[in-house]
Formats: C-alpha cells, structure tokens, sequence
C-alpha cells in the first residue's frame, strides 16, 4: 500500500496511529507530498481528485480518502476492533471521531487564515469563531470524560490526535491545564507508542 503522505497532518497521523497499532504500518509506503490548498500537488490529485492527504492506495491499486475511509479500511484488512461493529458502542465511537475530526478542522482552518490567506484579506471573527469551536469541544470532553473510556477505538485515537496537533501548532491554548479533566481522561491514549510515533517518508 502506498500513503501520500505529510509528516504535519493530524490526518495522516491518525491513519498511522490506526496502521500501527494493527500491526500493518510496515506494509505502507509514505509518499511525500505537499498538499497545500492553493499550489496544489498534481501527485495526489493523480489519485485524489480533492488534492488531499491522506490518501491510500491499496495493493490492488484502488484510491480511498480521507482518514475515516482509511481508517475503517486497515481496521477491516487487518482484523481489528477499532471500529464497534454495530449497536450504542458503535455510534459513540463515530460521533467521538467526528467531534476530533472537527476541532481538527477548526484547527487547520484557523492556521491557513493566518498563515496562508494574504493579511489584507483575513478576518478576526473568523478565526475566533474557529477557536470558539475548538473551545467548546474541549470543554464538553472535560465535562463529559466519560465518552473517552474504555477499550480503543477510532474514536479516542482521533480525539488524541487533535490534542497533539493543538500542542504543535497551538502551544498557547495550553488545552491540558485549561481542561485538566479531559488530560486525566486522554492520558492514557496520547502515552501510547503508535501515537507518540513521528514518521518520515519512507525510503
């Protein structure tokens, strides 16, 4: 399997972390790749008509996007239980993964207003808008640590995942003292290996 590849993407990070911890990471090649959204790289839209990392192909050369895809893709290849198969345990682990899967969205969305759209052109009120949303989703998960138990799933993993990517690319929230009930609760999940990893392009 092939992986277009940025080592910054939480995205990309989540894929990996769910390849790892099935055993399967050492069966995908890293592509590197640029996936900016105005110089966009012709190399991932080859496979991905949006342009976007990640990206997988698959051994038998089918293209799946985005993460949520991939993801449930390498839980079914390699036989995991990431993903609750049906019922109540099911839809909270998806519902968690969308929550993750939007403070990261609010997140990269705040950091190409700032750093990619030209200063003339930016707005205030929407990057506090963005913030406010990471805000309270932080604030719900520290009131409501309960949605972060139990066994892994996709759920959990992509809630650390935009934790880590808030501590990278937005040290100043300082997420884990302003929301303390929420650091207990993920604690466990950012001490793993497959999450703690940070991966190159593979040679």
């Amino acid at each position: 399997m092939k992986l277009h590849f940025a080592p910054t993407s939480p995205y990309v990070r989540k894929c990996m972390v769910v390849a790892d911890e099935l055993g399967l990471s050492d069966r995908i090649t890293l592509l590197a790749s640029s996936a900016h959204p105005v110089n966009r790289d012709a190399s991932i839209v080859a496979n991905n008509p949006l342009g976007k990392v990640p990206t997988l192909v698959t051994d038998d050369g089918q293209a799946l996007y985005d993460s949520r895809v991939i993801c449930e893709y390498l839980n079914d290849l390699g036989g995991g239980k990431l993903f609750p198969a049906s019922g109540a345990a099911r839809w909270r682990a998806m519902t968690l993964q969308s929550l993750g899967d939007g403070i990261l969205d609010a997140a990269l969305l705040t950091r190409y207003e700032n750093m990619v759209r030209p200063e003339a052109l930016r707005w205030a009120e929407w990057t506090a808008g963005k913030l406010d949303a990471i805000h309270t989703s932080l604030s719900y998960l520290n009131q409501n640590p309960a949605v972060l138990a139990g066994d892994l799933h996709i759920g959990q993993i992509t809630v650390a995942c935009a934790l880590k990517y808030l501590d990278f690319r937005f040290p100043e929230l300082a997420w884990n003292q302003a929301y303390p009930v929420l650091a207990q609760a993920i604690a466990p999940v950012l001490a793993r290996d497959s999450v703690k990893k940070e991966r190159a392009v593979s040679a």
